[in-house]
């Protein structure tokens, strides 16, 4: 029988000093050190040459960020890995650095600064992202774009569109409309509109316009619990919503869905959803802490328990589709 580890502090200090992590790769994408090191391995000096930096300072970020394995260190010459040659180099298509300006937003952070009074409380003092026309998610659709192409192309998938027949699909929240952009793209008929705030609509349609959408794209600009959402729609999405709200809210707003869709119509939800022990897995189960510091009610919600919203909603039923590689699912459900 194996005797139980000894108690060790690394948890403690790793999770306390956590902050540092971030505040690395943020000053690392903010210096463009990985695109500096690019296709062609360097040392601390050559590296320190191609960013214009002082030795000292590049040497300890560079070797901090190897600590972290986002970069690789042989014989003091340092290399991206293929995780951080795809994400973080500027040149990669798939570059993800510029989300850090949603990610490490002031107006989020500080909804972690007081964690423990909303805790007490039990929830969010004010309104946090559910504030109407918050501007946090202007700066949302312009960064985050890149990091939805994966789950929106999964989403897409599990769909088939008749493209020989007209098709309208409702994207709620559209933010930078790179799910409605996807599902509009599998057919030459079909028809996208696009639900948000009116600043993020700016967004959404540059967008559109760069995908060749042209004239089958439209946009509704408001409150997606009160703004009339039209009728006979083959699809509605929601991607990335639910998650900011109460239960009873989802299940008003679904009601909503299912009266705007045509008989047979589907609704498509894209959230991170946890199995039923909320712990596992654990980008998906860790998100309800995002929702605790940043809304009122939100939160990580299991499948069972958008089953049982959907079908209180009146849909008839309920699929479950894990979208990888990302930590996002989809349900979708028929009316």
């Amino acid at each position: 029988m194996n005797s139980p580890a000894a108690p060790s502090p690394v948890l403690f200090f790793d999770t306390i000093n956590a902050y540092q992590k971030g505040a690395a790769l943020k000053a690392a994408i903010e210096l463009d050190l990985f695109s500096a090191i690019g296709q062609e391995p360097a040392t601390a000096t050559e590296l320190a040459a191609r960013m214009g930096h002082p030795h000292r300072g590049v040497r300890m970020l560079a070797d901090y960020l190897t600590i972290l394995g986002f970069l690789i260190k042989e014989e003091g010459r340092y290399g991206l890995t293929s995780d951080s040659a795809a994400f973080l180099d500027r040149k990669s298509p798939a570059f993800l650095g510029e989300s850090i300006e949603f990610f490490h937003a002031p107006d989020l952070m500080e909804g972690f600064n007081q964690l423990a009074d909303t805790v007490r409380r039990g929830r969010k003092a004010d309104a946090g992202t559910t504030k109407h026309d918050h501007s946090v998610w202007v700066r949302f659709a312009r960064v985050m774009a890149p990091l939805m192409f994966l789950p929106a192309r999964g989403a897409a998938e599990l769909v088939p569109l008749d493209p020989t027949h007209d098709t309208r699909i409702l994207d709620i929240s559209a933010s930078h409309g790179t799910y409605g952009i996807a599902f509009a793209e599998k057919s030459p008929r079909a028809h996208l509109v696009a639900l948000d705030w009116e600043a993020v609509l700016v967004v959404a349609t540059e967008n559109a316009r760069r995908a060749g959408l042209g004239d089958r794209f439209s946009t509704i600009a408001g409150n997606a619990f009160t703004v009339d959402l039209g009728r006979d729609y083959d699809v509605i999405l929601v991607p990335n919503f639910l998650h900011h709200f109460s239960r009873t809210e989802c299940v008003a707003f679904l009601r909503r869905a299912h009266e705007a869709l045509r008989p047979g119509g589907r609704v498509v939800i894209v959230e991170f959803i946890p199995n039923e022990d909320r712990v596992t897995p654990p980008p998906a189960a860790g998100f309800s802490l995002v929702m605790l510091g940043s809304t009122p009610e939100g939160d990580a919600y299991t499948f069972n328990e958008y089953h049982s919203m959907l079908v209180e909603a009146g849909f008839a039923s309920a699929e479950f589709h894990p979208l990888p590689p990302t930590a996002q699912s989809a349900v979708v459900a028929r009316k």
